[in-house]
């Protein structure tokens, strides 16, 4: 994985610009020494590690504005970093590149329960807004599994999910407006507490674009009633087959829990281990689906629920007897990827999303997989919208298996492309899936995303290296190519 080459006249510069950083942010605001800057060298995707040349954490929007200007204006690259649990190495530090870190970023601004949202800098942890209004019957409704430590910032950056949004939506689904900061220091508001404006959708522009385009300083997220009642159905499976089958029908019958998960037996004992779940040992695949709503239709449903997998040949069916139960059978789930941890050196986490028809395909093949490279697979995934998270389990001080299980991980990718998906539901590309993106996208639709990225920042200094596997100069992608000395559709007005 090769990263861009370090400029080395902004590195000789290193001294000259953290003193030009502190008195922009003064204090303990700037980084520079050997040891505090390793804390900064690699987010969640641990595999790809590089020192930064500078960190800077602000505390202030103005004080953001202006360490993006003076650095636009000094030719330094700029990595945006939310709480670092991004797992596509989309915060990875460059050599010669400030890393801006938001965590003090870190205040709920304003609670408005009349218009149903909340307004927060982007360091505010995801779990904290539903925190902070569940005593008056609201929460936010997008909760990554990291939803205690990642923050709503690098939600948005990621357009994170979990394991509610196969009802209630993504990031993008419940985001009503953005303050953000261009790489010039130009502050810019998108959205806000009302209802979608007209024109350019910019606001999905900016959701997802993993800092390439402005760095976030405000979000404004809608926040929504706690249901009257949410009751979880525990099912398991002699097989995969079965279980994806009785998520297909779940579907197909009309039927949208707001989550359904799926965990295969690797992923089921690790959790059970960890967290004491009493999920079934004895089955191949796990199923936990909530509904709710009002108490008769959430009755109705799991009634529903239980006579669709029983047809499905589930061996084992639980249905949550209270909130406390319910929370536990999520505990599990929420906490597969640490647990995964317990029984393997290292992982490497994968993110595609298919078709939900495909599932019985892409796990008996990700199987096959796991045995031709040599290397164990947990499964645990959002299958409700077919949102893949294989956990490849490897050691990284055995020689080759990283390699291996990037090898392994790219492969599943690749399949998830092949049987009509993407490369990508919720972690981003970053650099783990840059050079995958040919395997989605054609060189001009490359070119066309590049130059969206060229709009917003032509100097291209925001977070360089992520996201395109070929970078073009903007100058390259705004070129005109004339035949016969003259212009296509030269009778088209040009501004």
């Amino acid at each position: 994985m090769r990263m861009p080459d370090p400029d080395a006249d902004v590195i000789a510069r290193r001294a000259a610009i953290a003193r030009a950083l502190r008195r922009i942010v003064p204090g303990e605001g700037v980084i520079v020494d050997e040891d505090a800057l390793r804390a900064y060298e690699c987010d969640g995707l641990s595999a790809y590690r590089q020192p930064p040349l500078i960190v800077v954490l602000p505390s202030t929007t103005e004080q953001v504005s202006t360490v993006l200007r003076y650095c636009h204006d000094n030719g330094v690259k700029i990595v945006p970093r939310g709480a670092g649990t991004s797992l596509s190495g989309g915060a990875l530090p460059l050599a010669d590149a400030v890393t801006l870190g938001l965590g003090k970023f870190n205040r709920i601004l304003d609670i408005d329960i009349e218009n149903r949202c909340v307004v927060a800098q982007p360091g505010v942890t995801n779990l904290a807004i539903t925190t902070a209004v569940q005593d008056q019957g609201f929460y936010y409704a997008p909760d990554p599994s990291s939803q205690i430590a990642c923050s709503i910032g690098g939600n948005v950056a990621e357009n994170a999910g979990g394991v509610h949004c196969l009802k209630y939506g993504l990031t993008t689904n419940n985001l009503l407006g953005v303050e953000m900061v261009l790489m010039t220091g130009e502050v810019i508001r998108l959205g806000g507490k009302h209802l979608d404006p007209g024109g350019y959708d910019l606001m999905g522009v900016v959701t997802g674009s993993e800092g390439l385009l402005g760095v976030i300083t405000e979000v404004t997220v809608r926040i929504l009633r706690a249901p009257e009642t949410a009751r979880a159905v525990l099912m398991g499976f002699p097989d995969t087959d079965s279980a994806a089958a009785t998520v297909a029908d779940i579907i197909a019958r009309g039927i949208i829990p707001a989550g359904l998960e799926m965990m295969d037996k690797p992923a089921i004992h690790a959790a059970e281990d960890f967290v004491h779940a009493d999920y079934p040992l004895d089955v191949e695949a796990l199923l936990i689906c909530e509904l709710d709503g009002p108490e008769a239709e959430v009755t109705h449903l799991i009634e529903r629920v239980e006579a669709i997998a029983r047809d499905k040949g589930a061996t084992s069916l639980r249905v949550s007897t209270s909130d406390a139960e319910r929370a536990l059978f999520w505990a599990g789930r929420k906490a597969a990827f640490p647990a995964v941890g317990r029984i393997s050196p290292d992982y490497y986490c994968m993110d595609g999303t298919i078709p939900r028809h495909a599932l019985p395909t892409v796990l008996k093949r990700t199987a096959e997989m796991s045995t031709r490279y040599g290397l164990r697979c947990a499964n645990v995934f959002h299958a409700g919208d077919g949102n893949l998270h294989p956990l490849i389990l490897f050691d990284a001080n055995v020689p080759d298996e990283l390699e291996r299980a990037e090898a392994f991980g790219a492969e599943i990718l690749k399949l998830c492309v092949e049987v009509g998906g993407v490369l990508t539901g919720e972690h981003g590309v970053g650099v783990e899936k840059r050079d995958l993106m040919g395997e989605m996208f054609s060189d001009i639709d490359l070119q066309q995303q590049q130059r969206l990225k060229c709009a917003f920042d032509p100097g291209q200094f925001l977070n360089p290296g992520k996201v395109f596997p070929t970078l073009h100069r903007c100058a390259e992608l705004g070129r005109m190519h004339l035949s016969g000395g003259s212009m296509p559709f030269p009778d088209i007005p040009r501004f």
